[in-house]
Formats: C-alpha cells, sequence, structure tokens
C-alpha cells in the first residue's frame, strides 16, 4: 500500500508478530499468550510469534505474510522504537507497504524488564500495550518522506558550556550561528566553579579560552544581554525575535577600562559571588567576561553621571539606550539554557536565610575560590573565621516528595568535590557528608567517593531533622 493506493474504506488487514528477544521478553511475558489474545483484537488478519523479529528469518517472516495474507498495517510487538523501529519500517517498505503503516509495541522495557518479578501483571500490561498498538495503526495514513530546504544559520539559546561547546562546532562547520544569552556575559553556572569532579581540573581555565574564542569567531554572532521572545515558522525554517536589553554602554567604544566603576558610588550584592560580596551599580560579572563591556545596573543606579565624566572622550555611556528588537531567519536552534539552584529556604527547618552559617553550596563554592569574594579565604559568613567542623546535607529539595522527588544526579559528587578541596587547603577541618546514599553515576566517580573516605571526610546515612544556632557563638548543631 502507498499514498497513491491507499483507499480509507479499504478492508483493515494488520498483522502482529510478538518477539521474544531471545529470553529478555519471553522470560517473562508468554508469547504465545499475547499471540492468541493479539488475534481476536478487531482487525487483525493473522498472528503469529518469533525468537527473533528483527533478524533476518523474522522479518522475512513479516515480508511473506504481507503478501501472503494482503496486510496493510503492521505491529511488532517487541523492543524500543529507538532501537528496530527503523529496521522494520525498511522491512515493509521492502514488501510493498507504506513505511508508515507500521506500529511498535514495546512490551520489553515497558513490560518484561520493569514487572520481571510480577509475571502476571507483564502478561496483562503487554496485552495492554499489544491492544493500544493495533488501535493506533487502524488510524494510520501512509505518508512519504521529503526534503525541507533548511536555512544555514543555526541559533543556540544558552551561554554556559553547553551553548558555547554547541556554538564552536557548529560555526567550525562554517554554520553562521547566533548565541543568545541574557547575563551582561557568556559562561553560565561554569564559569562560577572553582574545580571540575572528578579531575580536580580548574574550571575557568577550560571554559575562559571557550569563552574567549567565541567573541572572536567570525561565524559567531554573540548576543548577551538578551532574550529570545518568540519563534515561529516550521522546521529548518524559524523566524526568531531576540530582544537585546539596553546595557546603557555602547559595545563598540567602551574599552573595559573599569573607571566608571572605580567612581561609582552604589555598592550592591553580587549574583555573580552569590551575593557573599559587593559590585557597582556599573559592572561587569567577572574578570574574564565576554564581552568585556561593563553593564549599568539601572535597578541600582541612581544617575549621578559620575561614571559618564570618568569615562571622558570615550562617551562609551548612554543612558539613553533603549531595548532593540532584532529579527532572525533561522534553520535550527539548539537549547542549551542550563538549569538554576533551588532555594533551600523552604525547607525551614534548616535556617536557611535565618542563620548567617547555613550556607548552600554554590555559596561555599564562592568561598573557597580563588577567584571569590574573599580570594580563596574559606571562612564562616557570621563572623569570618576559619570553621573547626562543616557539615555538608545532601539531598536537600532532591529525593524529598514535599519538594522534588527525583534525584539530580549531580549533588553527590559535587559535594564531594568541595569537601575534598577543602579538606586538602584546610587539613584541620573536621567534615561530615550527611546522606541518604552515595549515588556516582559516571566514570570514575566511585573511585572519586573512596577519595574522599581516604582523605577522612565522615559520611553519615541519614537526613538531619533539624539545624540550630548558638545565638551568642552562632555555632550550629
Amino acid at each position: 500500500m502507498t499514498e497513491d493506493n491507499y483507499d480509507e474504506n479499504d478492508e483493515l488487514r494488520i498483522g502482529v508478530y510478538i518477539c521474544h528477544c531471545g529470553s529478555n521478553i519471553a522470560s517473562v511475558v508468554t508469547p504465545s499468550e499475547v499471540v492468541d489474545y493479539a488475534s481476536t483484537l478487531p482487525g487483525v488478519v493473522i498472528a503469529k510469534e518469533h525468537r527473533y523479529m528483527c533478524s533476518d528469518p523474522g522479518q522475512s517472516l513479516i515480508q511473506g505474510d504481507i503478501k501472503a495474507y494482503g496486510l496493510n498495517r503492521i505491529v511488532v510487538g517487541a523492543c524500543s522504537v529507538a532501537m528496530h523501529e527503523p529496521t522494520f519500517r525498511a522491512c515493509i517498505s521492502e514488501a510493498g507497504l507504506n513505511p508508515f503503516m507500521f506500529e511498535m509495541a514495546n512490551i520489553r522495557e515497558h513490560a518484561s524488564w520493569v514487572h520481571s518479578h510480577e509475571k502476571d501483571q507483564a502478561i496483562v500490561k503487554a496485552k495492554d500495550i499489544v491492544a493500544a498498538a493495533v488501535a493506533k495503526v487502524s488510524h494510520v495514513k501512509p505518508l512519504q518522506m521529503f526534503q525541507v530546504p533548511v536555512t544555514k544559520r543555526a541559533l543556540v539559546i544558552g551561554g554556559g558550556i553547553a551553548g558555547i561547546s554547541a556554538a564552536l562546532d557548529l560555526a567550525d562547520m562554517e554554520v553562521e550561528t547566533y548565541l543568545v544569552e541574557r547575563s551582561p556575559t557568556i559562561g553560565g553556572k561554569m564559569a562560577q566553579l572553582d574545580k571540575t569532579f572528578p579531575t580536580m581540573d580548574c574550571s575557568i581555565c577550560i571554559e575562559a579560552p571557550k569563552m574567549v574564542d567565541v567573541g572572536k569567531n567570525k561565524n559567531i554572532k554573540l548576543l548577551t544581554y538578551s532574550e529570545v521572545k518568540e519563534v515561529n515558522g516550521y522546521i529548518g525554517n524559524f523566524n526568531v525575535t531576540v530582544e537585546r536589553k539596553p546595557r546603557y554602554v555602547l559595545l563598540d567604544r567602551c574599552t573595559g577600562c573599569g573607571l566608571c566603576s572605580e567612581v561609582c558610588p552604589i555598592s550592591v550584592p553580587n549574583d555573580f559571588e552569590e551575593g557573599l560580596g559587593p559590585r557597582k551599580a556599573i559592572y561587569v560579572p567577572m574578570a574574564q567576561s565576554v564581552p568585556s563591556t561593563y553593564t549599568i545596573d539601572m535597578d541600582a543606579c541612581i544617575e549621578c553621571y559620575k561614571c559618564v565624566e570618568a569615562c571622558g572622550p570615550l562617551e562609551a555611556i548612554n543612558f539613553a539606550e533603549k531595548p532593540e528588537i532584532i529579527e532572525l531567519e533561522i534553520g535550527t536552534i539548539i537549547v542549551a539554557t542550563g538549569y538554576d539552584t533551588w532555594d533551600p529556604s523552604e525547607i525551614e527547618e534548616y535556617g536557611f536565610g535565618v542563620y548567617q552559617n547555613v550556607t548552600t553550596m554554590m555559596e561555599i563554592e564562592r568561598l573557597h575560590c580563588a577567584g571569590g569574594p574573599t580570594v580563596g579565604e574559606f571562612m564562616r559568613p557570621s563572623d569570618r573565621t576559619t570553621p573547626k567542623t562543616l557539615g555538608l546535607i545532601q539531598c536537600v529539595g532532591s529525593r524529598d516528595k514535599r519538594y522534588n522527588e527525583y534525584c539530580s544526579g549531580f549533588c553527590c559528587m559535587y559535594t564531594i568535590k568541595n569537601a575534598l578541596l577543602l579538606k586538602w587547603l584546610y587539613p584541620e577541618i573536621d567534615i561530615t557528608i550527611f546522606r541518604i546514599d552515595i549515588r556516582a553515576p559516571g566514570k570514575t566517580y566511585e573511585e572519586f567517593s573512596e577519595r574522599a573516605r581516604q582523605a577522612g571526610i565522615h559520611f553519615v546515612q541519614g537526613r538531619p531533622a533539624e539545624i540550630r544556632e548558638d545565638p551568642i557563638t552562632k555555632n550550629l548543631t
């Protein structure tokens, strides 16, 4: 059946084929029982089983039945569509059937594997999955693939390490690329990190050269302090509206000398330093910022114009600057918008935001980083002294039905990394990690965890119920 000879009034003639997948399916789900059930479904003309449907004999069985029984739709109960859907589409296409007159019923990942100890329930579920596939394939129509012209221009949304890497890869392929970042600089969260785990490499040493490459690459148009407002169009041909927010400092005139910031009388908490240090109302987020152009925070600025005087003949500051709307024609879009850290103040029993010495892991990161607000000196926020003991609590806000039930897959190794760094810098600090269990999902992560134990870091299984503060010493228990 092809698109040319398709008639929606034709009789449904569906073939159902159940795969054993060796013992992956057959050891839990009885294929013959599913075959018998499938035979009773509306429109099913033939139902069979085979040890390996994806094998040449299995595919030949399907092709032979298409011709012998005049089948016009096929259902295969086997593994994931990601594994063998292209295989079976090609199989039925060779037999003269449109490749889209096919449906995969995943009875391996969705039935036998997840219910290996519940065989009765697995069979019931497998039957339901096959029935759903038969119902769906009853309504499919033959389709034809065709090529769509693609605009050779890409948009990457997000200027963290993922967006930077994607933009550079596209640029290396001579694809004109727009990199949109809502902050005044690219770099993202990685720029805030001191080291990366498990290799303990310098984070900014890895990222800064890539940031510079982005700024200089002729194939990359960098749109910082900008946001995507609207996307229209279709695959290969998108119309994207980007709003570039006013910096009030001109990109083509600012030299990054910093004189404007020196004379600015206003200081506010520095977002890049997690609020642990100050920045001026006219600022660059960090020394390695790309672009290195300053930005005026109009929520903090009092418009005293001292920065204008300091800038002098360069005339790089323009308080009359307005938002700019940029229309782009884009062929492909990569979304690399990253993540944000969870606000632990929701867990009142831990006292974050109430007790000065209860901090987040990102705040600890900035405190021991040589480029941080304390120039690498780790100290308590309350009295600026080095703590003698340090408790690190895992799974705050995750693996918790009250907040987020999932595991981030990140915080175990991230906590261990910071614990190891602090232990190396301050061997006298007694460090304890409170954990539910340690999840080490990456290569050498288990060894990384073992290094922490060998370094004398303590692990306590359990989630602290409450944190209390001594009002005089500010010590925590």
